[in-house]
């Protein structure tokens, strides 16, 4: 799906999403279920977020209803759900600033226009993502060629000789990921623990990836236009072994910041945006959820943040309209008053023509 950008800039929204990610399609889904003229900005140039641009080969495990889904395929199947109803998409377009007037218009300027909003909903994940690198020669020489810190296509690495780097869920999904395709895979963690889940790290220890643990650390990489060989060292002991690599695959987490957002007056606590139990902020008519937000207890779950931004457009509805209840009621009964509406507005809309 294709954004247009700053399209209907000028007409005032019911509700707009800042983010296009998992969260953000769950709330697009729930704002034409609330029968809601709704728009989502991303700077990014694909529906999806973060699942689509670091990994949409990884598997997902804990989302209700799948026991396993690659990150691309609920993508999709998001977006389906979401676009059963019309929405309207700026994709490419990063908002740069937010303020409200005084009749309580939201206007949102971008890198491309302004866009103007009964309420905002902030679903823009965890920020800006900066991977952490390690600070050793050639790495930023060979990023891109050799060199990564997440894995878009499987068959980037068939045939390949791995070397992954870290002990967290995304390092341990990428060995699970790409021991079918890859030539060999060999997986190096730094302490003496894993922060992974446990059932993860239990499949990649029973499988043929040579998992090396504890306090093992890349030395060195060689490498003229491409990676060529890595010098991997145990710390406590200097143990090293030097490894003929095609590829080498950092997953030491990301570097997050807010960048605009920290701006806007909206009230942060801890790197994230404050909410209460309405998923509301300190500004009237912008809410905030998905990982983006913080309160006593927050989890950092898609699945958290499907509630969350269920809760946030529900009342952004009830904001804009308070004849309009909170509660949707069921769905069932809803999604078919809304589709019934629906097809009547066209069909006049078409004898009107």
């Amino acid at each position: 799906m294709t954004g247009s950008q700053t399209e209907n800039s000028g007409s005032v929204f019911d509700i707009t999403f800042i983010g296009a990610g998992p969260v953000a399609l769950y709330g697009m889904y729930y704002s034409g279920l609330r029968m809601a003229q709704t728009k989502a900005i991303d700077m990014l140039g694909e529906i999806g977020g973060g699942l689509m641009a670091l990994y949409p080969e990884k598997y997902i495990y804990d989302v209700a209803g799948f026991p396993k889904v690659l990150a691309k395929d609920l993508v999709k199947q998001m977006t389906q759900q979401a676009s059963q109803y019309e929405h309207t998409w700026c994709l490419g377009e990063k908002v740069l600033g937010l303020e409200r007037d005084r009749e309580g218009i939201i206007s949102l300027a971008t890198d491309l226009g302004e866009h103007r909003s009964k309420t905002v909903v902030i679903c823009a994940g965890m920020g800006a993502y900066v991977p952490r690198r390690l600070e050793i020669p050639n790495v930023t020489e060979l990023e891109g060629a050799g060199v990564h810190y997440f894995v878009r296509r499987l068959n980037d690495f068939a045939g390949k000789n791995v070397l992954i780097v870290g002990g967290g869920d995304s390092a341990f999904d990428y060995s699970m990921m790409l021991e079918p395709v890859a030539r060999s895979i060999t997986h190096i963690h730094r302490n003496d623990f894993f922060s992974a889940h446990e059932e993860s790290v239990k499949k990649v220890r029973n499988s043929p990836v040579d998992l090396k643990f504890p306090f093992w650390e890349v030395m060195r990489i060689e490498g003229d236009d491409h990676v060529r060989h890595a010098t991997i060292v145990q710390t406590q002991t200097g143990e090293k072994e030097r490894l003929a690599v095609d590829a080498i695959i950092f997953n030491l987490g990301f570097i997050t910041n807010l960048g605009p957002i920290a701006d806007w007056g909206i009230e942060i606590e801890k790197n994230a945006i404050a909410v209460d139990s309405r998923m509301r902020t300190n500004i009237e008519g912008v809410y905030a959820a998905g990982d983006i937000v913080t309160y006593d207890g927050k989890l950092k779950l898609i699945s958290t943040g499907c509630g969350e931004v269920a809760i946030a457009v529900n009342n952004a509805r009830h904001y804009i309209d308070p004849r309009a209840k909170v509660s949707p009621g069921h769905s069932t009964e809803r999604h078919e008053i809304v589709m019934k509406k629906l097809a009547r507005a066209k069909k006049l809309a078409q004898r009107e023509e």
